[in-house]
């Protein structure tokens, strides 16, 4: 249905963002950085001040979308040779990131250093850590990221580690080990958030349970609506919704429309091995036997949105975009200056005012200062954790059975 000429949710959603915050939960901005051929990983060369109309991120666009928070991802694929120096690499590109503009970014140390970004006009910069192949099978990783500035730590990507099941990958252990199990302590202690988006359905349900802060999904959608093993199944939500934790609906076409999920299976399996694949190409090559790709819209992340809400409460959903910098997300959603198309969608939907600050980052930022809350109460009674999967994954002696 045409909008008018006058948009008054459009008008409204602004407005609030005059006064509240607006947090994206995932965007995979240093990757495309470091893969950029011009770059080569070096942020002023790839320069963030111009409108890049080969991407969907820069400074302009970020202005317009009035987004005063941004996760970025310091995500290295699980094949990656030298893991540990590849996310030690990414880190280094979203510290570029704020160095080269202290004017735009605010590194973010605290939950409350989102409130003075926005404050001071600036966007506070939230530095992540997507996936655990970086820990190298240790724990201690885990603090040298924390020192650098990371608060929130994607268990793993699309493959299963020695530690952890991804949800795009076999299964080897039944969801987590004792190792992964430690992590999920030591993030506790930390204050680092655990983010749940890629690991199986098995490992949601154990992480919920045995986690101490809140658990985030910083980039998932609701399954019941869009049948792809990425996103949340139904009786994880309800834990959600008891346990507590946030789930940020993500923008990815393959997650958010069964049309478009059941148009891309037989090309799902190239993209989750082969994340440095053409993907241009690989569509293109496909359309011409399958007919042209559906498109996901705008209100398609908004039915998650909504869904997601009713399942685990307003107080519980957010936003994660995921934009990687290629051009096939929803229709209305093509980059980082129109979320406030999305907030006016919601608005349209009847969602209040309230409800859309929490939905924006009210509900990020108090997600954060619990896990902020949790970890300073777990530093008092004890010191780090230790080990590697080689000393806490002990196989069963079998002479002892």
């Amino acid at each position: 249905m045409a909008k008018p000429a006058t948009d008054r949710a459009l008008q409204h959603a602004l407005a609030l963002l005059e006064r509240i915050p607006l947090v994206d939960g995932h965007n995979d901005l240093p990757w495309v950085i470091r893969n950029d051929p011009a770059a080569n990983g070096d942020v002023a060369a790839y320069d963030l001040t111009r409108l890049r109309n080969d991407g969907d991120t820069d400074i302009p666009r970020l202005r317009q979308g009035r987004v005063s928070g941004q996760v970025w991802a310091a995500y290295v694929p699980t094949d990656i040779p030298h893991p540990a120096r590849a996310v030690m690499e990414q880190i280094d590109v979203i510290l570029q990131i704020n160095a080269a503009h202290p004017e735009v970014f605010l590194p973010v140390r605290r939950a409350a250093d989102i409130v003075r970004a926005k404050r001071d006009g600036r966007i506070a910069s939230i530095l992540a850590v997507e996936g655990g192949v970086g820990l190298e099978n240790s724990l201690a990783p885990l603090r040298v990221w924390h020192a650098a500035g990371a608060r929130l730590m994607t268990l793993c990507h699309n493959g299963t580690l020695d530690w952890i099941d991804s949800a795009t990958d076999a299964p080897r252990h039944d969801g987590l080990t004792a190792f992964g199990r430690a992590v999920v302590g030591e993030l506790n202690r930390l204050g680092m958030m655990v983010d749940c988006a890629h690991v199986a359905p098995s490992v949601m349900r154990q992480v919920l349970e045995i986690s101490t802060a809140p658990v985030v999904f910083s980039h998932s959608n609701a399954r019941a609506l869009c049948d792809h093993v990425r996103n949340v199944p139904d009786d994880v939500l309800d834990l959600v919704r008891q346990k507590g934790g946030l789930v940020m609906a993500t923008f990815i076409p393959d997650f958010l429309s069964e049309a478009v999920r059941q148009w891309m299976g037989p090309l799902r399996q190239s993209f989750w091995l082969k994340p440095e694949s053409d993907r241009l190409s690989l569509l293109a090559e496909h359309e011409k036997t399958h007919g042209p790709r559906p498109l996901a819209k705008l209100e398609d992340v908004a039915d998650h949105i909504g869904y997601i809400a009713g399942k685990v409460g307003v107080q519980r959903v957010g936003i994660g975009s995921d934009f990687f910098g290629v051009p096939t997300m929803p229709v209305g959603l093509a980059d980082v200056s129109r979320f406030p198309h999305l907030l006016a969608e919601m608005i349209r939907r009847g969602w209040s005012d309230d409800a859309i600050a929490g939905l924006a980052a009210g509900n990020f930022i108090r997600t954060f200062r619990a896990v902020e809350r949790e970890g300073a109460r777990l530093r008092k009674a004890g010191g780090p954790a230790y080990g590697t999967t080689a000393s806490l994954d002990v196989p069963p002696n079998p002479s002892m059975s």
